[in-house]
């Protein structure tokens, strides 16, 4: 197993995330420096992070929360202000836990946790092919011959924006329904700025066919092995 592999497994963070810390120099191997793409022997290997002994995972938790406005998706408390693992429930609260694909903190809806960073890696990589399903409201009425634009995407600082589907619901001009299959940070927003829109509300409320139903705001629960499996199902 490579080391990237191993400590993603392990519920230390992501893959991607993983690798940025081997990279960094602050993973070892029997007291050594690891090398990225090193491989690893989870039974006879001695694998620290920054001094901390990694083990593997006695057992994967994933749990679904409905994520308010107002609160960060982040581990790092030093941004100030409420985070999203302030309304963890307290038998959770000793797991490394993080958000599988972020919300931003003025977006809301399904949010996944987890210290699985494999499972978060298939949910969040492209290649995967996991869909998500947001509702937006824009600022104005939007004109559905912009649709083909926006699922061709546009380039903005070196990446590739765009979206699966566009549906214009029935009720508002300005209420649609977004499909994506990847996750670039704020890619909903920054897509619809592009093109002169401004989002105004934004709620993830599907991942893969886990669909966020009859949830309280601010709700936290664990998935059950079904569900889990949902996440995987378009």
């Amino acid at each position: 197993m490579r080391i990237h592999k191993f400590l993603a497994s392990a519920g230390v963070c992501s893959r991607r995330e993983a690798e940025r810390l081997v990279a960094e120099g602050v993973v070892t191997i029997n007291g050594k420096v690891a090398a990225v793409g090193q491989p690893v022997d989870p039974a006879s290997d001695a694998v620290r992070c920054r001094g901390q002994l990694i083990k593997p995972l006695d057992r994967t938790v994933v749990l679904m929360m409905n994520k308010p406005r107002g609160f960060l998706c982040t581990n790092d408390d030093s941004h100030g202000g409420q985070t999203v693992f302030d309304m963890v429930p307290p038998e959770y609260g000793h797991l490394r836990l993080f958000c599988v694909g972020r919300l931003d903190k003025d977006s809301e809806g399904l949010l996944l946790l987890t210290n699985d960073g494999d499972l978060a890696n298939r949910v969040m990589h492209p290649s995967h092919g996991v869909m998500k399903r947001y509702e937006v409201i824009l600022n104005r009425a939007y004109d559905p011959t912009l649709t083909p634009r926006l699922l061709k995407g546009a380039m903005e600082e070196g990446e590739k924006l765009r979206f699966r589907k566009v549906i214009r619901l029935p009720d508002d001009p300005a209420h649609l329904e977004v499909h994506l299959d990847q996750g670039r940070k704020r890619e909903i927003r920054r897509l619809f700025e592009i093109f002169g829109f401004h989002v105004k509300m934004l709620r993830r409320f599907q991942i893969g066919a886990l669909v966020l139903r009859k949830m309280p705001v601010g709700d936290c629960r664990p998935l059950s092995r079904k569900e889990i499996d949902l996440i995987f199902e378009n």
